[in-house]
């Protein structure tokens, strides 16, 4: 929660200093939004003792209109910091044909069920452009990831929800290719593996500038990832049609 609370106190200071960066640097305002479906979403918590149902097989998930919020501040030419909000609650309904244990409570076979799947993403990154030509460009760097997860259920006066709030560091890579002079290709996102578990939110997207100060761009993005331990068992897959758009001042 400090972690998250920190994040909070770093985007209030880049809002702040925006008249400063702007004399200085390129700060770009990307807008994204959409529709999001779920692909699979498994549950089991504990993970050692609770009982594996899925929020969209057993029951049914809803899609959604979704929209998330990047600021990017770009400087040297070469380097890039920028902070990211992404929003993201998905409900789901209907009733499992056999007993579930979930966290301490005991929800019955055919019982009606409410369930709500939260995972707010708070990111800071850095990220070097390590190629920079007239029609092609790739940038490597860090991404510093706060995650607020929360899997809640209730049927009747029954409710039980499993709340996670963590760090998560990851890899973060931009590649842009412009065959045209107004029309890109744009491949970006975070991505890590490890033995706790993995994480990928990737855009695949065609950018098109409208003028110096605005672009667009439409696509394809896809988050998934989840871990297995003692405590919970959360793997989940999200598709996402995505539409955007940057304004650089």
């Amino acid at each position: 929660m400090k972690k998250k609370i920190l994040l909070g106190y770093g985007l209030i200071v880049f809002l702040a200093a925006l008249p400063f960066q702007m004399n200085h640097g390129q700060v770009t305002v990307d807008l994204e939004s959409g529709y999001v479906t779920t692909g699979y979403n498994d549950i089991r918590s504990p993970g050692d003792l609770g009982t594996m149902f899925s929020l969209n097989e057993e029951l049914e998930a809803k899609g959604k209109v979704y929209y998330r919020l990047r600021l990017n501040y770009n400087f040297n030419d070469r380097n890039t910091v920028s902070v990211l909000y992404a929003p993201l609650t998905v409900s789901s309904h209907g009733s499992i044909p056999r007993d579930v244990l979930f966290e301490d409570a005991l929800f019955t076979s055919g019982s009606p069920i409410d369930a709500s799947y939260k995972f707010n993403s708070y990111r800071i990154t850095y990220r070097y452009k390590l190629v920079q030509k007239e029609k092609f460009e790739f940038g490597l760097g860090f991404t510093a990831k706060i995650r607020d997860a929360k899997v809640a259920l209730e049927s009747g006066n029954i409710y039980a929800e499993k709340v996670n709030v963590g760090f998560v560091p990851i890899i973060n890579f931009r590649l842009a290719w412009y065959p045209e002079e107004k029309i890109g290709l744009l491949l970006e996102g975070d991505a890590l593996a490890a033995p706790q578990g993995r994480a990928e939110d990737i855009l695949a997207a065609v950018t098109y500038k409208v003028s110096d100060k605005m672009g667009i761009k439409a696509g394809y993005r896809i988050l998934e990832g989840g871990a297995d331990n003692d405590e919970v068992y959360t793997f989940s897959l999200f598709h996402y049609a995505a539409a955007g758009l940057f304004l650089t001042f």
